[in-house]
């Protein structure tokens, strides 16, 4: 347990509650996800393409900066230092890690309908199908492990009384599915380069 008065957050007395959703971040979020819908709509080769690299580059780069770099971090710092960490860190996650694969599946699927690959005559259709199944678990991954133990980081730091060693186990979890689909993600880009240089 972090040693904490009941009654103050973890670290200063009086701390204002922890924001689980950052509202400065939904503009910047909608705006992301409105690009891709316009994308979409209009079909727009290098809209497609933009939204489609420019998630996927944050997407891979964010995984293995928090599995590779900030893991080791992570497990060297007192259980107070990762709840602090964590109290900035994760709620960027939440609205980060959403839009950037939303953008990356989103304008991918578009691209791939417009570029002929899912035809399966398509030379590309096997690497792409390979990429759909990695993507597709990665995609559950972060959304379905990353995502839950971000909130409930949270939400426990919001508890009068924190517990340390639980927030300590949701952040392993966090950082070592980070790093699994930081590995995942080279593979995905193999693929890639191969569809995109056939």
């Amino acid at each position: 347990m972090l040693e904490t008065p009941r009654g103050e957050r973890h670290g200063s007395p009086g701390r204002a509650a922890i924001q689980i959703v950052p509202l400065k971040g939904l503009p910047v979020a909608g705006l992301a996800v409105v690009f891709v819908v316009v994308a979409i709509a209009t079909n727009s080769t290098w809209m497609l393409m933009f939204a489609h690299v420019a998630g996927g580059a944050l997407w891979t780069a964010i995984d293995l900066f928090v599995g590779l770099v900030l893991g080791p971090i992570m497990g060297r710092l007192s259980i107070p230092a990762r709840a602090e960490f964590s109290s900035k860190f994760m709620p960027a996650m939440v609205i980060i890690m959403p839009t950037i694969v939303t953008m990356n599946l989103g304008s991918g699927l578009q691209l791939a309908r417009q570029l002929g690959n899912l035809n399966p005559a398509s030379p590309n259709h096997a690497w792409l199908i390979v990429s759909m199944c990695v993507v597709g678990v990665m995609a559950t991954i972060a959304l379905g492990i990353l995502e839950p133990a971000n909130v409930a980081v949270l939400f426990e730091m919001n508890k009068p009384v924190p517990n340390g060693e639980r927030i300590a186990r949701l952040m392993k979890r966090f950082i070592y599915t980070a790093g699994v689909t930081g590995v995942m993600q080279i593979a995905t880009l193999v693929i890639m380069t191969k569809v995109a240089s056939t």
